[in-house]
């Protein structure tokens, strides 16, 4: 249950399905390393990936490897795209990007209730030249 849960809450961030985030996420869902400015619950990771999803249309996660247990799935991913609206203050490049990062998520009864995550932010910034 947990692991389709998880492949439904990538296929919500690859369709640009977000709303679908509102039965997979808790509303007191925690994550443990939130974005800059992410909210809590569903509508916070509905806002990080929408606004993912306007820098970068054809945002994509791959998940790579993934292993799981009764309360938790972990998970090793590549995310891909092309950077065509803003990110963080920075006007489009034009430029594309391909980062590795990993993820535990702790679910209850279907839904995330924690989440811990690392990706390489700084890797991205340099492959859109955007690093200092």
């Amino acid at each position: 249950m947990n692991i389709a849960a998880q492949q439904k809450f990538g296929d919500a961030v690859n369709s640009g399905k977000l709303d679908l985030l509102d039965n997979l996420v808790a509303a007191d869902a925690v994550d443990n390393d939130p974005a800059p400015g992410q909210g809590p619950g569903p509508e916070g990771y509905k806002a990080f990936f929408g606004e993912m999803i306007a820098a970068f249309p054809d945002l994509h996660i791959e998940v790579e490897r993934l292993v799981a247990n009764d309360t938790d799935v972990a998970f090793a991913y590549t995310l891909t795209g092309t950077h065509q609206g803003p990110l963080m203050g920075h006007a489009a490049s034009g430029k594309t990007m391909s980062v590795r990062g990993m993820q535990i998520s702790r679910f209850e009864n279907g839904k995330l209730v924690e989440r811990w995550g690392s990706s390489d932010q700084q890797g991205m910034l340099e492959q859109l030249g955007l690093a200092p």
